[in-house]
């Protein structure tokens, strides 16, 4: 069996919701996310800047089920159905200041967990009901 070449970093990872433009501005309301298509009137689609060049992409559920040609080639079609969960790292001292940012925006962090090797994760969920972690060190044995 042959060794896959490296790869570097995740680059981007998208989750399918509702309505583009509301989860568009919950994101920015939410983390300060800066849209990276701000003039684009695409309401199938949206990217998101995350620190460190990553991308967040808000796909309209079922907008790209079918293939989409462009001058430049060919997207697979791709979808997703119900709710998914992904996880944003925070350092320790910043766990306060999202609680405290989370409940002045009135939403509920509906579980906290103590991880094993000293991390702590508070859970909550977007209008679409994606369940998000922040995590800060300590919950992975590389983070």
């Amino acid at each position: 069996m042959s060794v896959p070449p490296p790869i570097s970093r995740l680059l981007e990872i998208a989750i399918h919701v509702a309505d583009v433009s509301a989860s568009r501005a919950w994101y920015a309301r939410v983390f300060s996310f800066r849209p990276l298509n701000p003039d684009s009137r695409d309401d199938r689609l949206s990217a998101l800047e995350l620190p460190g060049g990553q991308v967040f992409l808000l796909f309209k559920a079922g907008g790209s089920s079918q293939a989409l040609e462009f001058p430049g080639g060919t997207i697979p079609p791709h979808d997703a159905h119900g709710s998914t969960h992904f996880a944003f790292a925070i350092s320790e001292t910043a766990l306060p200041a999202w609680r405290d940012h989370l409940a002045s925006l009135n939403i509920r962090v509906e579980g906290e967990m103590k991880w094993d090797k000293g991390g702590t994760s508070l859970y909550f969920r977007d209008p679409d009901g994606h369940l998000l972690e922040l995590a800060t060190p300590g919950v992975w044995p590389t983070y």
